[in-house]
Order: structure tokens, then C-alpha cells, then sequence
């Protein structure tokens, strides 16, 4: 059998491609699908001091994993439930599970994040491009920006 023609790839660190969203959050993108048939993406958020992640939501295609490198990240489940991971703590957030995260504490907090398939590294451009260009993000255009990602906004706290 011929080897194939693929080589490893490294993102050394504080590189790869990086925004701002909204909120403060800073995102860069390890993986974004291309290296790996779209089969999966890799982010790496800095979350400032108190403040809310995204509006609570489920995917309908992609898996998530979260993988606390600083500080305190809350996860917050249906039924009004929550998990404090902190650094090097690991979650786990299957497909259909409803979620959030936020950072309610005084101290920055990071964590990697993995989804698969990798597709829905391309709502973080959008949400950054939508940001660049002056756009509001008020909670209805957000769960629009979603939609086009196989993910459905959840009503109300979670």
C-alpha cells in the first residue's frame, strides 16, 4: 500500500486565524475543517471576567467537547442546572443537548473547544463579520446566525 500523501500540521501557539466577538470574547481557530475532511474543528476562547457566552441553544449535527485550560467556565444545562469546570476539567456536550456557557468569576478563562463536523467554525466568522460591519446582535439575529448551522436557539434561561 502507496503512503499517503498528507502531512502533519502545526498551528504554533498564539497563531492561526483570530477575531473579537461580540461580548469580548476572543476566538482562534486551530482547526477549521480544512486538514480534516471537515470531520472536525478546533477553537481556542478567552472569556473576559463575568461575562454571559452565547444564548442557550442544541445542535442538531455536531458534537462539542470543552476542555478548560484557565480559570472557571460554567456550564449551564436544562432544567436550570450548571457545572463549574475549571482548567483541565473536560465536557462533554452531545449532539440535542441543550447548553450555555458564561464566565462568573473576576478572573479571564479559556478553554479549547472541538466540534464535529467541523462546519460550525464558519458561525464564528459570521458572527465576526456581522461585527465588523457594525451589526447588533440582539438575540433573534443570533438564533437566525445559528440556524444556518444545524443549531436551534432555546427559549428563555436555561
Amino acid at each position: 500500500m502507496e503512503t499517503p500523501d498528507r502531512e502533519i500540521v502545526l498551528v504554533p501557539a498564539k497563531t492561526g486565524e483570530q477575531f473579537a466577538l461580540q461580548g469580548g470574547l476572543t476566538l482562534r481557530v486551530m482547526e477549521d475543517g480544512s486538514n480534516t475532511d471537515n470531520r472536525i474543528g478546533a477553537v481556542e476562547l478567552i472569556i473576559p471576567p463575568n461575562t454571559k457566552g452565547p444564548p442557550p441553544h442544541w445542535h442538531e449535527m455536531h458534537d462539542e467537547t470543552f476542555l478548560v485550560t484557565q480559570g472557571t467556565v460554567r456550564f449551564h444545562a436544562k432544567d436550570g442546572k450548571h457545572v463549574d469546570a475549571k482548567a483541565g476539567d473536560y465536557i462533554v456536550v452531545p449532539t440535542k443537548a441543550a447548553h450555555t456557557f458564561s464566565n462568573p468569576t473576576d478572573e479571564e478563562a479559556k478553554f479549547f473547544n472541538t466540534f464535529t463536523p467541523a462546519h460550525y467554525v464558519n458561525y464564528f466568522r459570521l458572527m465576526h463579520k456581522w461585527s465588523l460591519e457594525g451589526q447588533k446582535m440582539d438575540p433573534e439575529k443570533v438564533k437566525k446566525a445559528i440556524a444556518y448551522f444545524a443549531t436551534v436557539g432555546v427559549d428563555g434561561p436555561l
